[in-house]
């Protein structure tokens, strides 16, 4: 059900609103990324070797279990409570649905787990470890709620929460000079937390309203939003898998303390790139969403976004650049100095990613299931033949390079789908 807005805006309007909804999420933004730096920050210089790298392997290890929740479930769910209201019979068929979905996706993980372990720790840990998920997912889900309800300031809220809550942990824990899977497990409670603020925050705006433990699932809600899933499913497997993978046999085959050097860089992406997920997520992809009824409307939005965000991401990653001598030791130690050796391909890679993304939201927006799919598993396959071919010549340089180059791929497969979309179009 598509939204109709009360008037007809001008074509420069959504990016108006595209700006003015992004600063809006600046004080969200910000609370997760100075959260993420100083938690880094933290593993770098009082961990031991190979700390930051196992920090980042357990947050793998978190998406691996979150992303059919968060980038299937949670992304359907915004596109079908948007346009409805709080507490109406259908919104509550789709958030029953999107709990059982969330239920079913986690066993699933955990029965993965109860399997192959946790990082060679003991049982217990994979207890907690489950339990921290299940708080997360939950919290996850109230979030996409009050975001489709248009509750902006409560979401920030959260998610500044969040990240207080996790940062405030990891330095409690390490710096009393508990073991690091302490120190991670306490992280992950920490973040769970929020999902009693959530449930506060959700009663009060009213989406909790109706709902009932026993009422009967919707079919309709469940096959809709098994769609979703299923474009998840696809970024597990060709996405954060592969990220898993990589950095264990980066590990093995590199040793800790020179995998590290590969890991800061890569952990500063991935700062700038949860800044930018962020923005997207709740500001891009709402919009988007709405005008999957008006293809001309989306079309022009999101070229409009994409001419707006190709330069300005250009000179915020040069910035970068520029800076690596200092920036790299500020933000994690400075025996990491070294790692900007690595920082050149990683960011030309991460800046063909992001205008890529732009794309693949739409196909999400669109429900397009199997051509989302087939992307994924195309750019995991490209990813993965560089990777064999640049890793025994260039050892850890071969990595970014074949980062760079297969994002350089995708943007351009992207570009020439769009211009022949809009050339069929003519």
């Amino acid at each position: 059900m598509p939204i109709t807005p009360a008037a007809t805006p001008s074509a420069a309007s959504p990016i108006r609103q595209f700006v003015r909804g992004s600063l809006g999420t600046g004080v969200a933004v910000a609370a997760r990324a100075a959260g993420s730096l100083i938690v880094n920050k933290l593993f770098a210089t009082y961990a031991p070797a190979g700390g930051l790298t196992l920090l980042a392997q357990f947050q793998n290890l978190m998406a691996l279990l979150t992303t059919l929740p968060y980038d299937g479930v949670q992304v359907g769910l915004v596109k079908y409570l948007a346009p409805l209201r709080p507490g109406s019979p259908r919104y509550r068929a789709w958030l029953g649905a999107a709990t059982a979905l969330n239920m079913v996706a986690l066993l699933a993980g955990a029965g993965v787990l109860a399997v192959r372990g946790l990082l060679g720790w003991h049982w217990s840990s994979l207890l907690v470890f489950v339990l921290g998920i299940g708080l997360i997912t939950g919290q996850a889900l109230l979030g996409s709620a009050l975001l489709a309800a248009g509750r902006l300031r409560a979401y920030i809220g959260l998610s500044v929460t969040l990240a207080v809550l996790g940062t405030v942990a990891v330095a409690a824990t390490l710096l009393s000079g508990y073991a690091l899977p302490v120190v991670l497990l306490a992280y992950l409670l920490a973040q769970g937390l929020t999902l009693l603020p959530a449930l506060g925050l959700a009663a009060r705006a009213g989406l909790l309203r109706g709902l009932r433990p026993a009422a009967p699932l919707s079919r309709l809600a469940l096959r809709r939003l098994s769609q979703f899933l299923l474009m998840a499913v696809s970024t597990l497997l060709f996405g954060k898998a592969v990220d898993y993978v990589l950095r264990d046999y980066l590990l093995g085959a590199f040793g800790p303390g020179r995998t590290d050097l590969w890991q800061a860089v890569a952990k500063l992406s991935d700062n700038y790139t949860m800044v930018f997920g962020a923005v997207m997520s709740s500001v891009f992809y709402p919009r988007l969403a709405a005008l999957t009824g008006r293809p001309g409307e989306a079309r022009r939005y999101l070229l409009g976004v994409l001419g707006l965000l190709a330069p300005v991401l250009g000179v915020g990653l040069g910035l970068i650049y520029a800076c690596r001598s200092w920036l790299l030791p500020l933000l994690f130690a400075p025996k990491l100095l070294a790692a900007q050796e690595f920082l050149a391909p990683q960011l030309v890679g991460d800046w063909a990613k992001f205008l890529s993304w732009l794309f693949i939201f739409q196909l999400t927006a669109q429900a397009r299931t199997g051509a989302y799919v087939v992307v994924q598993a195309a750019s995991a396959a490209v990813f993965a033949g560089l990777l064999v071919l640049l890793l025994p010549r260039y050892g850890l340089d071969g990595a970014v390079w074949a980062h760079a180059a297969r994002y350089g791929l995708l943007l351009l497969a992207c570009g020439a789908w769009r211009l022949r979309l809009m050339r069929n179009e003519e």
